[in-house]
């Protein structure tokens, strides 16, 4: 006698064929408020990708002291970005005007295509978006982290997220990753005409212009990290797209936390060196930003002007981030398409 097994209403639908694209970014506090801000901090600086120390050392030095007092001095810088319309973060605003945006220009060219964005860090989490493509149907997913230049402490933790989540599902979906990308074509074109089209808008000419990457301490590069030559390959590629001698287009670091030596030269000491050697006309671009968020808004189009002024500056440009522009949805597109391959039909 044949026995017909009926599968529990959990079940997802078997070969659906549904491909799922989820764009993951750094991450945001859900608000300004002490615990929004503790919790978020609390989640970031507890991934051992980001803080390489003793955990146990570590652990102590960030609940009873960081997190005590820190999460107030960040959610003041947090209230100036804020955007009070939605009461959230930019990063959540722009990482979903990219995810909607994408679904509207490729979802139409293959009906299979469902797009979807998370947050490494806060909400919403990789972990609930995998869940919820899955539960469309999804049996593949592309996991894209918003990382043009790969660093452990970002494309890597994203994936371990992922797999982290994937750990747990005895039905797991398919997983691909985007590699990053610091030297596509489409970027550095976008970030070179970014660059044109910025300055071309103002009535005035920058002496020379600073790449301000996120930085990662010197030891992790050391490592073998390969974050450092990523960075420098990009402003090498938009340099030379520019037409520009070397010292037109300067790389920084920017960004670095506790008292570790990090990536040099770092931003704001040379915006402040700069400014004191008689240069009086600066514009700053962020190109390892896909979106504005607290790092580009608040530190280099706020503190990094003021910094610049105060040593005796007069003209700052911050240049955009890409953003959900639609050269900055071209790169993201081209990395997309490249890495669906074999999935589905784009034309």
């Amino acid at each position: 006698m044949t026995q017909t097994v009926t599968p529990p209403q959990s079940h997802p639908p078997v070969a659906s064929g549904k491909i799922g694209v989820l764009i993951v970014n750094l991450g945001t506090p859900d608000g300004t408020d002490y615990w929004s801000m503790r919790r978020y901090l609390g989640e970031f600086l507890s991934d051992p990708r980001v803080i390489e120390v003793n955990r146990v050392w570590w652990w102590f030095l960030l609940n009873v002291i960081i997190l005590s007092k820190r999460p107030q001095a960040k959610g003041k810088d947090y209230e100036t970005v804020w955007n009070k319309e939605r009461n959230e973060g930019p990063l959540r605003t722009i990482t979903r005007a990219q995810s909607d945006k994408l679904a509207a220009r490729l979802a139409a060219k293959d009906a299979r295509l469902v797009f979807d964005w998370a947050m490494r860090y806060g909400n919403p989490s990789i972990a609930s978006r995998i869940e919820a493509l899955k539960a469309e149907g999804c049996d593949r997913i592309l996991l894209v982290p918003l990382y043009p230049q790969y660093a452990a402490a970002t494309s890597a933790t994203v994936c371990d997220a992922a797999f982290d989540a994937l750990k747990k599902m005895r039905w797991q979906p398919v997983l691909r990753v985007a590699p990053p990308w610091p030297a596509e074509p489409a970027y550095i074109e976008a970030l070179a005409n970014s660059i044109t089209a910025s300055l071309a808008a103002l009535d005035w000419e920058p002496e020379l212009v600073l790449a301000s990457f996120h930085g990662i301490p010197k030891e992790y590069f050391e490592k073998g990290d390969p974050y450092h030559c990523y960075c420098y390959q990009t402003a090498r590629l938009v340099r030379e797209r520019l037409g520009w001698p070397e010292d037109k287009l300067r790389v920084t670091f920017q960004s670095r936390f506790g008292k570790a030596e990090w990536l040099q030269p770092y931003t704001d000491k040379t915006v402040e060196a700069l400014a004191q050697s008689g240069v009086k006309r600066l514009a700053v671009i962020t190109p390892g930003f896909v979106a504005d968020c607290l790092e580009t808004l608040e530190e280099i189009a706020g503190e990094n002007a003021e910094i610049f002024h105060h040593n005796g500056g007069e003209k700052f440009h911050f240049i955009p981030c890409l953003n959900d522009s639609e050269p900055g949805l071209d790169v993201l597109e081209t990395v997309i398409r490249r890495e669906l391959s074999g999935w589905a039909d784009l034309g």
